[in-house]
């Protein structure tokens, strides 16, 4: 019979193996600068209402760690920018931060991964000496707890810290960070770490002049005479995205390192933007998320690491209205913040589509202004002829006793009667259709076909299918599996 000791021998020689055999995930990242952040509560429910088995926080928050508890949640925990200093100077502060936010959460919140910083390097570059001492700092603290195999400690990078990422085979790291990055992929190298990248196609596009086409970005296919490829390598990239991953493969290759896994911590595209945004629109956000999901969850890797999957958290959970910037920094969320989605998405690998798709309905814009709202509401109410009663007080659709809401409501009332006698969806520019069925528990919008829901709350006020969690396909699968059973076959007879 085999020993505790032979077993832990097998258990630790898996273990850079084991998510590989798992596929691939599409996870979701969770910014908190939102004027009406919903109850820690009420963003889990959100959560676990579309089966979003993997999320990224900024930080450490305790009112999500501890809301996340049970939940089957893959939590990944972020260091601030604010916090790198602090931790890479003393190895006491790294270990109070491990016992505060991470050991003291596990088991029961399943925090598998620690980000430090975000875009250190090129974020706040007079932090680098310290990035890895923090690192390591953490680590050591993991070591301690007997949580380093449970929780891995990497830190996300911009797409910026490689000057000239195509052609992606003469892509390298900017040689100003290279004593910096050299002992970071030491670090990921000897801990079985990923690195973390943050890749954007949607600036890559923008920012290009023109270089490369819309389609590309989008992930959609190109015609013969337009396809990108490698000159040196010959592959073929279909997407911005492939491109921008196999471009940081191979930089960290440029640096004599291999096996170090890449994952996307952020990528998405806004939904809306400035006049000066074109490309901001939820018909291009739609594409681009959907074919995101179906592209990542195929389960490989890009031309040069096709046998490695991409596991990408998308960009984000809500919009932050709060964050400064263009028009567009404020909108890349996939949800409003009553759980409704932005624009229909087709998450995971079932093709199904989030929301009610039985039709169309007019609602009110998140950052539309409260003046001009109540002033559509008003005419809707009035000239437009909408039929308001669900909206007064002790009616189904009263609360909650907002000026959105009720406006919602109206619009959407006056739309769908008048739409087929030339009545739009605009009212000032405060309103927006979208194909999910606004309805909440009793309260039916004009042209639900959702009569039967029991959802008793907006925060998960529509049905929606699993972003994440999915696996790649089963040819895919089982190939990896088959290795892991190989692997298990060569340990057992070296025991």
């Amino acid at each position: 019979m085999m020993g505790e000791r032979g077993l832990g021998r097998i258990l630790l020689l898996l273990l850079p193996f084991l998510p590989i055999a798992l596929g691939a995930f599409v996870g979701i990242n969770i910014g908190t600068d939102v004027t009406n952040l919903p109850e820690a509560s009420d963003i889990v429910a959100v959560l676990k209402s579309n089966e979003i088995t993997h999320v990224r926080l900024y930080n450490a928050d305790a009112h999500m760690l501890k809301a996340l508890a049970n939940s089957g949640i893959n939590v990944m925990v972020g260091v601030t920018n604010e916090e790198v200093l602090g931790i890479g100077e003393y190895p006491a502060t790294a270990a109070a931060w491990i016992n505060k936010n991470v050991a003291a959460y596990l088991p029961a919140t399943n925090i598998t991964a620690i980000a430090v910083g975000s875009e250190v390097l090129t974020a706040i570059p007079h932090a680098a000496p310290v990035l890895v001492p923090a690192m390591n700092n953490l680590h050591k603290a993991l070591v301690a707890s007997n949580l380093n195999f449970v929780v891995k400690v990497s830190t996300p990078q911009s797409t910026d810290v490689i000057p000239k990422p195509f052609p992606p085979s003469a892509a390298a790291f900017n040689s100003s960070w290279n004593s910096t990055l050299y002992q970071l992929l030491q670090f990921l190298k000897n801990t079985n770490s990923s690195y973390m990248l943050n890749a954007y196609p949607y600036y890559g596009y923008t920012q290009g002049n023109g270089i490369f086409p819309l389609d590309y970005a989008l992930f959609r296919s190109l015609p013969s005479v337009k396809q990108i490829v490698d000159p040196n390598t010959l592959f073929h990239y279909s997407s911005m995205f492939d491109a921008m991953v196999d471009a940081t493969y191979y930089s960290i290759e440029a640096m004599n390192f291999s096996g170090i896994p890449v994952m996307v911590t952020e990528t998405g595209w806004p939904w809306f933007g400035g006049s000066n945004e074109p490309d901001a629109t939820a018909e291009n956000a739609q594409t681009f998320n959907n074919n995101l999901i179906k592209r990542v969850l195929n389960g490989s890797g890009p031309p040069s690491q096709s046998d490695v999957p991409i596991n990408t958290y998308i960009y984000e959970l809500f919009n932050e209205d709060k964050r400064p910037g263009p028009v567009s920094e404020k909108n890349w969320g996939v949800f409003f913040t009553n759980g409704t989605s932005v624009y229909p998405l087709s998450l995971g690998t079932s093709g199904r589509i989030t929301g009610n798709s039985s039709g169309i309905f007019c609602v009110a814009k998140q950052d539309a202004d409260s003046d001009k709202l109540q002033d559509g509401l008003n005419w809707a109410c009035g000239q437009g002829h909408a039929n308001c009663a669900a909206i007064q007080e002790g009616q189904p659709c009263y609360s909650p006793n907002t000026v959105a809401n009720h406006a919602s409501y109206a619009y959407n009332d006056y739309y769908q009667k008048m739409q087929g006698v030339g009545g739009t969806c605009d009212f000032q520019g405060t309103a927006m259709t979208t194909t999910v069925d606004p309805s909440y528990g009793s309260c039916k919008f004009t042209g639900s076909s959702n009569s039967s829901s029991t959802v008793t709350t907006p925060v998960a006020s529509a049905p929606f299918s699993p972003i994440g969690g999915g696996s790649p396909t089963s040819a895919v699968l089982a190939s990896k599996l088959k290795y892991v059973i190989c692997t298990i076959s060569v340990v057992l007879t070296l025991l």
